[in-house]
């Protein structure tokens, strides 16, 4: 697979947005990313222009997103960078820039954050919290002993 993977530094420009697709919850909101630059001319920093993205977040992750972030934190997060051209209403062709993200963070060089582990859902099949799986293992004599 040839993948555009990214890591992104920026603000959330949006709130978190929650939406069915199938089966499955997308979670949408917009980042502002501004390179920031020193400069020895002015001996200054100096902002770049701010790029945006459209982030998508699925499943859990949706999930998490919509209950951590808010409009105006500071973000960092690693996606796979898509790259979109589609024409508007006008009939002038636009690129536009979304990441589907694989992991999100606030950024702790702005401030602190506080984490909650959530309890992963139970799959079929699988032994309960604190629950022993026996073990079959085989004997020679063709009988089966449990571990």
């Amino acid at each position: 697979m040839n993948e555009s993977l990214v890591t992104l530094q920026g603000w959330l420009g949006s709130d978190v947005t929650v939406r069915q697709a199938g089966d499955s919850a997308v979670a949408t909101f917009r980042l502002g990313c501004t390179p920031r630059r020193y400069s020895k001319k002015t001996e200054s920093w100096v902002d770049g222009e701010t790029q945006w993205y459209s982030v998508n977040a699925w499943r859990a992750l949706a999930e998490h997103c919509a209950a951590s972030l808010r409009r105006g934190d500071p973000v960092v997060l690693l996606g796979r960078l898509n790259a979109e051209v589609w024409t508007n209403k006008a009939g002038i062709e636009v690129s536009s820039l979304s990441v589907d993200a694989t992991f999100v963070g606030h950024d702790l060089n702005r401030g602190t954050s506080q984490f909650t582990k959530m309890p992963r859902p139970q799959q079929a099949g699988a032994p309960a919290a604190g629950e022993r799986r026996e073990e079959v293992e085989p004997s020679t004599s063709g009988e089966r002993s449990a571990a």
